[in-house]
């Protein structure tokens, strides 16, 4: 009995190596996972981060906070560089948590590519036809996407961490980047699991492309990372309410934004004018949908935990409820596993 379960995980180690060596034996498939996050992150450095503070500029003007031109205007009392060097700290640290969010669904599902590649050129064939046992075999692509997943988002996070430096906008505390990573490892075990239930169905690279595709151009809205939800039809939150990566989120917001929350705070209270004004914090928190709210009700960080939770737990039993189904899409047809059972 020791000995087979020592086989085993003999065995289960060196299908995670050589999917391993798969993945990283194609320098465009690695370029193209690791660009993905980086063109995002891109596209919001070069176009949507100014739009990003005007919209705060916006929400300021409604509450009567600032002038049109209250950049420009160095007399205005909320205008000194410290207070945009907070609110673009604020700005920063809310897009790069949605990116980070949305990266580990993307490099999630990319990971799965040599799953259906498997598939395709009948490789799992030569292992179902061995004496591997087949949960040996999905534990391995598993434990495999799993580390794909968090390696790659935590060299984007040091990547964002680099970003926010250079930028002097890193005001986060090391309690604070101790707390990102960890939700990072979070919701990959939670992912990693999603996202192999739904591959496991995919039986070609062409479909695999399709969905990743898919994935990769709506989920980013769906989950928050673009957008606060509030701004999206009250049917479509319901929807989002069902994707862990909205939960993921805005674990990571409240990581990443606590600090410069607390630093405006701050400021804002040591401005004579400003100190009494409440309703500041709440604008600008309110503006970028801190708080996540579902129909009314206020979802809190213990909350949003305790969901990637169950969906950990609902995806983890689905993925042992299709075991049958993911031998059969490994390539153990009925024939073989009639000889394998005699």
């Amino acid at each position: 009995m020791e000995k087979n379960k020592t086989r085993n995980a003999d065995i289960f180690f060196q299908l995670t190596k050589r999917h391993l060596l798969v993945f990283f034996g194609n320098k465009i498939r690695v370029m193209y996972t690791l660009l993905v996050p980086v063109i995002i992150f891109a596209v919001y450095i070069l176009f949507l981060r100014d739009m990003e503070l005007m919209s705060i500029q916006s929400a300021l003007m409604q509450i009567g906070l600032a002038e049109p031109d209250m950049r420009d205007a160095m007399d205005t009392v909320i205008v000194d560089r410290e207070f945009w060097n907070l609110t673009e700290a604020l700005v920063d640290s809310w897009m790069i948590s949605g990116i980070i969010g949305l990266s580990v669904i993307t490099v999630s599902l990319q990971a799965n590519t040599i799953i259906v590649e498997d598939k395709e050129k009948g490789v799992n064939r030569d292992f179902a036809s061995s004496p591997i046992h087949k949960n040996v075999l999905i534990g391995s692509y598993f434990f495999y996407n799993f580390i794909v997943t968090a390696l790659i988002c935590f060299i984007f996070f040091l990547v964002c961490l680099i970003y926010l430096a250079a930028m002097g906008e890193f005001i986060i505390g090391f309690a604070n980047v101790l707390t990102v990573f960890a939700v990072m490892l979070y919701s990959t075990v939670t992912t990693t699991l999603m996202t192999v239930f739904i591959c496991s169905f995919v039986k070609t690279e062409a479909t695999m492309m399709s969905v990743v595709a898919v994935f990769s151009t709506a989920i980013g809205f769906l989950i928050g990372a673009y957008m606060p939800l509030g701004m999206l039809p009250v049917w479509v939150q319901g929807i989002c309410g069902l994707i862990p990566g909205t939960y993921s989120c805005a674990l990571l917001r409240y990581g990443f934004m606590e600090t410069p929350i607390l630093e405006l705070t701050r400021y804002v209270s040591t401005i004579p004018a400003l100190g009494g004004e409440t309703g500041l914090i709440e604008t600008l928190t309110g503006n970028f949908g801190y708080n996540l709210n579902f129909f009314g009700v206020s979802v809190t960080p213990s909350f949003q935990a305790l969901a990637l939770a169950v969906f950990t737990i609902l995806f983890l039993l689905l993925n042992i409820g299709v075991g049958k189904q993911l031998a059969d899409v490994l390539g153990m047809t009925k024939k073989m596993k009639k000889k394998k059972n005699k």
